[in-house]
């Protein structure tokens, strides 16, 4: 017998929840990042609380699963739905704490979701001047990709008067989040 969108998802939430290796959980949480790329899944995976499973995982100590965690984040949090969610269970600091990985995906989509989920009320939080000053760093990156996507937040979420408070904040300071490893 077939199974359903819903029950084929559900299957594997509860194969990443009864599981105890690794591997399967990474595999598992890979899967369901590739699926909340569907907007005809968004319904399920709110229903099966897998944003929630998505931000859990952003403090996880093993960088492959934050990183596809990060990921599914990215991929759902266009949704108007989805991004309510988000904010509402405070997951901008952790998507931020994700700004310090070492995983150079798991930044580009910390990055690209902060975009996504800057609103008006949103605003203050995903552009503090932490969040600036490590922009500032990235938009000098090697890293093309980084380098780029952290000049478009730069230009399109932050004030002038933002950036360069953060600009002359860090020409005193060395102290600041790493960039990811090439």
């Amino acid at each position: 017998m077939e199974l359903g969108r819903l029950e084929y998802l559900q299957a594997l939430v509860t194969e990443f929840q009864v599981t105890d290796s690794t591997e399967a959980k990474e595999q598992v949480l890979a899967n369901l990042a590739n699926f909340a790329y569907d907007p005809s899944n968004y319904e399920y995976l709110r229903q099966l609380q897998v944003l929630d499973l998505f931000l859990d995982m952003l403090t996880e100590d093993n960088e492959t699963l934050v990183e596809f965690a990060m990921g599914g984040l990215c991929n759902l949090c266009l949704d108007k739905t989805n991004k309510e969610h988000i904010l509402e269970a405070n997951g901008v600091e952790p998507i931020i704490n994700c700004l310090s990985s070492s995983n150079e995906e798991t930044v580009v989509s910390a990055v690209t979701t902060l975009m996504f989920l800057t609103t008006p009320r949103s605003r203050a939080q995903t552009t503090a001047l932490p969040v600036v000053e490590c922009m500032l760093r990235f938009s000098l990156s090697a890293n093309t990709r980084l380098s780029n996507l952290a000049s478009i937040f730069l230009q399109d979420y932050c004030s002038p008067p933002q950036v360069e408070e953060a600009r002359n904040l860090s020409k005193h300071t060395a102290v600041g989040i790493p960039l990811p490893k090439d």
